[in-house]
């Protein structure tokens, strides 16, 4: 089993987890998702945590084929910024778990980070923080794209039992 641990101040911010050997496929069947939030299944079960290989959040960079853009990021929508579309050279292996299984955190101050429709997209960077204050992982929640909460590599660390 695996504790989760903030590097600033060393608290325990995730449950005992089991490791998936990779990160869940996912359907992109509209008819999957919660029908009040419109949120899609958490891509991770509670209880365990996968590690992501891909690059996740900011920074962003154009995407070569303007003409056939790529999702933004793994598991997440197309996105369009002013100079065009983006893809994320952000950073690899961020520990992904179920949302739920980190009810120690919380969202930082005035949702910073966090804007979307009903939810917050993921794309803004870092928007959920340790008890400590410390900002530690970013939610993706919003009714277009997945249901996970990355734990970024430099701020958190795993502890295996």
């Amino acid at each position: 089993m695996t504790v989760f641990l903030c590097y600033k101040c060393g608290t325990a911010i995730w449950p005992e987890l089991a490791e998936l050997a990779a990160v869940p496929d996912v359907s992109d069947d509209e008819r999957g998702r919660d029908k009040g939030t419109r949120r899609a299944p958490a891509i991770v079960p509670r209880g365990h945590y996968a590690i992501d290989p891909e690059p996740w959040g900011p920074p962003y960079v154009l995407q070569d084929d303007q003409e056939d853009p790529k999702p933004a990021q793994s598991r997440g929508p197309v996105v369009c910024r002013e100079e065009g579309f983006v893809i994320s050279a952000g950073s690899r292996h961020t520990g992904l778990v179920h949302p739920d299984d980190a009810a120690g955190l919380h969202p930082l101050p005035n949702w910073e980070n966090s804007n979307g429709c009903c939810g917050p997209t993921g794309d803004e960077g870092l928007n959920w923080a340790c008890p400590c204050g410390a900002p530690v992982a970013t939610l993706a929640a919003d009714c277009f794209g997945p249901f996970e909460l990355h734990l970024d590599p430099v701020r958190t660390y795993a502890f295996s039992q």
